[in-house]
């Protein structure tokens, strides 16, 4: 499981690393529960060649299990603002 902060503006404030990170994830979280990034997730997508899931506060809180132990057979990525 791969924590990757992507800055506070929009979706090019990630670094060359977690970019990276990023390409390697076969999942891609947003947290989306206590901070919300400048623009949607679509331009993230459109930037990462991927899809992106909302990570809401039910999937952070009651869902969390289910999101580490699918970290157990694939790289998952969790972006966080």
């Amino acid at each position: 499981l791969h924590f990757i902060g992507l800055g506070l503006g929009d979706e090019k404030d990630v670094t060359v690393r977690g970019l990276e990170t990023i390409r390697k994830c076969a999942v891609l979280y947003l947290e989306h529960y206590t901070s919300v990034l400048a623009v949607g997730k679509e331009r993230l997508e459109e930037l990462y060649g991927k899809k992106v899931v909302l990570a809401d506060r039910e999937a952070c809180e009651d869902k969390a299990d289910a999101i580490l132990l699918e970290a157990r057979s694939k790289d998952i990525g969790f972006l966080v603002v």
